[in-house]
């Protein structure tokens, strides 16, 4: 029996497989594309096509690229600088210089005594 995970990543493989062996054939073959399109009604040309089977991985990759570099420029944006080194030195000097102060040790507590009553005869 397999996980979920196993599950999940067996059918990401089998589904990226199946898209690029449809890319690989349709690229090389567009005549099976053309035909089934004819099939159903939407006539096409062979270079139309072999420009869509390209154009469309290429818009997706550059839309994703332009999502990317607005991500990081956000990113940039909004983060704030950092301190300059010479104030991390100058803090740090100043931590070896202090003295170091020992607090003196809590006198532990007197423990605390039940009081039982006694009962008078």
């Amino acid at each position: 029996m397999v996980s979920k995970d196993q599950a999940i990543g067996g059918a990401i493989l089998l589904v990226c497989v199946l898209v690029a062996v449809f890319y690989i054939v349709t690229l090389f073959y567009p005549v099976l594309l053309v035909d089934i399109l004819g099939i159903i009604g939407l006539s096409t040309t062979n270079f139309d096509v072999q420009f869509w089977i390209i154009a469309i991985p290429v818009f997706v990759a550059f839309i994703a690229i332009m999502f990317i570099g607005a991500w990081i420029g956000w990113t940039m944006a909004t983060t704030p600088p950092p301190k300059p080194i010479e104030e991390i030195t100058t803090e740090i000097e100043e931590k070896k210089e202090e003295p170091k102060v020992e607090e003196p040790a809590a006198a532990p507590e007197a423990p605390v005594e039940e009081k039982t009553t006694k009962k008078k005869k």
